[in-house]
């Protein structure tokens, strides 16, 4: 599913038009963006959690010149980890 076909089911479930459920979606992604760039963690209760990981500083090889050592930089990740109630449904077996 792509943000548009996502846009149209929430538009579809809510009675919303498209263009604010548009605007809904941005906003919410909006908000997560902002809240991880702050270093913030978002919970939503069921369905999961966005954080902010560190990467320590690595060393790794070139895939085109493999003798070839190279320095990677320490960085930061944005993870997603699904909760309990999400992972159930996704595990659920069909009767």
């Amino acid at each position: 599913m792509n943000k548009t076909e996502l846009v149209n089911r929430v538009a579809q479930k809510t009675g919303m038009t498209k263009k604010a459920s548009a605007d809904a979606l941005a906003a919410v992604l909006e908000t997560i963006e902002e809240a991880l760039k702050r270093g913030d963690k978002v919970q939503l209760v069921g369905f999961g959690t966005f954080e902010v990981r560190n990467r320590k500083a690595r060393q790794g090889r070139n895939p085109q010149k493999p003798d070839e050592v190279m320095q990677i930089p320490a960085s930061k990740a944005p993870v997603f980890k699904a909760g309990k109630g999400l992972k159930e449904l996704v595990n659920k077996k069909k009767k």
